[in-house]
């Protein structure tokens, strides 16, 4: 049995190899045209440890960040504090379960001289070398239906925030064209390739944060303003569950990681991605939630009670950015799978590999046609998708994967410093296992559904202009009188 030592040589030994593999086509590369190699390595090629903290904290928090205030009306302050506290540390430990796995998975395969050269590892194959068939198919079925439902919802805040600058198309016709906008994501190739969007992507996050904050903390609070919430079980659940869809963006994690040079330095990445995200969502939804109250019950978009004004713009085009770098994240594992499906994976023309990806990005289109109901509809996929995809499965695969005293005696990664012990990590997983399929799966599933339902029956599906102010009735003038005869 190797020692824990040896385990790590190993790990190390066998990444680098791929490294080497790496490096040795970017050394050719850089001889062809240097100039044009360094800029585009700044620009274009990452997979440093800061490229991977962009990438965790720029995808966890996009259009999410507008409905926290919405969710604060239904929890009531205290609650929304404590849940996003909760949630984040939870996230960000199945999330370094998720990468226990993968370094898991890979030191194995590369053992067994398996090659990863031109082929980017997903979550479900994980499941599949480590746990079986069975488990490779429920991993699979949940990633591509969170990941689905997680690129509908950016279309749907795309057409959501435009509303605000320009009403004078409805939501439904914006969705149609940001479908399209959003369709060029073919043409990234990786996650590699998202260097310098995920840079962006994050100042642009930040921008917004604080423009909520400081904008409803200048413009006070409203007259009668109420703050009533928790007041119906309903609300509560659907509010909690949003929280719950908020740190649950780590579905893109065995991708992220495999983008980088030195996957095994990725463990803490997502807990340091996270505590960055606090000072973004905990001050900009208490800020607004103090300013408008329970109005908020009724406006799921935060951007819809604020003044009009040039700061409100440049955030709501701000945002409508980061919706398209987004839709990249959760769509490229997709476009992967498609490609391993038909069998252009190992496609090197990047033309070709996007005439291939776009019928992926069809369904998508249609769901967010069908349903606008922004806000709502993350709650829905929080209890039903991302509860198992990104906390109940990685928890239990990390139990079941570790339940053998050989497999805990050669295992790749040994229990964290903070946690030693493995009775500790399991009990630990246990507890959230049966949390969040009770509170999240469970009672958030039945209110966020409820509250889902509710939507379809006020609006209808295909709602051309879900949440938008009535139009004012207009006066007609009065009849001529009639002439008497």
């Amino acid at each position: 049995m190797l020692s824990q030592k040896q385990a790590e040589e190993a790990i190390v030994t066998n990444l680098n190899e791929t490294e080497h593999e790496v490096g040795s086509t970017r050394e050719e590369e850089r001889e062809q045209d240097h100039s044009m190699f360094s800029l585009k390595s700044i620009l274009w090629h990452g997979g440093s440890v800061w490229d991977a903290w962009f990438s965790c904290a720029s995808n966890q928090v996009a259009q999410v960040l507008l409905t926290l205030p919405y969710s604060f009306s239904q929890l009531g302050m205290l609650s929304g504090i404590l849940f996003q506290v909760f949630y984040g540390i939870v996230g960000s430990w199945t999330a370094y379960l998720i990468s226990v796995l993968y370094i898991e998975y890979r030191t194995r395969k590369e053992k067994e001289n398996v090659s990863f050269k031109n082929h980017v590892i997903q979550w479900f194959e994980v499941l599949d070398g480590l746990l079986g068939p069975y488990w490779k198919a429920v991993g699979l079925a949940f990633n591509c239906t969170f990941l689905l439902f997680g690129s509908v919802i950016q279309l749907i805040a795309c057409a959501s925030n435009i509303y605000y600058i320009n009403d004078k198309l409805d939501k439904r016709t914006w969705t149609y064209i940001f479908g399209a906008c959003c369709a060029t994501t073919v043409f990234i190739p990786s996650f590699h390739n998202y260097r310098i969007w995920s840079f962006l992507g994050l100042g642009m996050t930040t921008y917004t944060a604080w423009y909520l904050a400081i904008a409803a903390i200048l413009h006070g609070q409203v007259e009668n303003v109420m703050h009533t919430g928790p007041t119906k079980l309903v609300l509560y659940f659907t509010g909690a569950t949003n929280i719950l869809y908020t740190f649950g963006g780590h579905a893109v994690t065995v991708e992220i990681m495999h983008a980088m040079w030195k996957p095994q330095k990725f463990k803490y990445i997502y807990l340091l991605a996270t505590l960055y995200v606090f000072t973004l969502t905990i001050p900009s939804a208490v800020a607004v939630y103090w300013a408008f109250g329970d109005m908020l019950l009724n406006h799921s978009n935060a951007f819809s009670l604020l003044p009009k004004s040039g700061f409100r713009d440049a955030a709501v085009i701000l945002m409508l950015i980061h919706q398209f770098i987004t839709f990249g994240f959760a769509c490229t594992p997709l476009y992967f799978v498609w490609e391993k499906v038909i069998g252009m994976h190992d496609t090197k023309s990047i033309c070709l590999r996007a005439l291939a990806r776009l019928p992926v990005v069809i369904p998508i289109w249609f769901l967010a046609i069908v349903f606008p109901f922004f806000g709502p509809i993350n709650s829905a996929v929080g209890s039903l998708l991302v509860s198992f995809t990104v906390y109940i499965i990685p928890a239990l695969a990390h139990m079941l994967t570790y339940r053998k005293a050989s497999a805990r005696q050669n295992a790749a990664e040994k229990p964290p410093l903070f946690m030693p012990s493995w009775t500790a990590m399991y009990v630990f997983n246990a507890f959230i296992v049966v949390w969040v399929f009770i509170v999240g799966f469970g009672l958030g599933g039945w209110a966020s559904m409820t509250n889902f339902i509710r939507q379809i029956d006020t609006f209808g599906l295909f709602a051309k202009c879900y949440q938008c102010p009535s139009p004012a009735p207009k006066v007609s003038a009065a009849p001529p009188p009639h002439a008497h005869h």
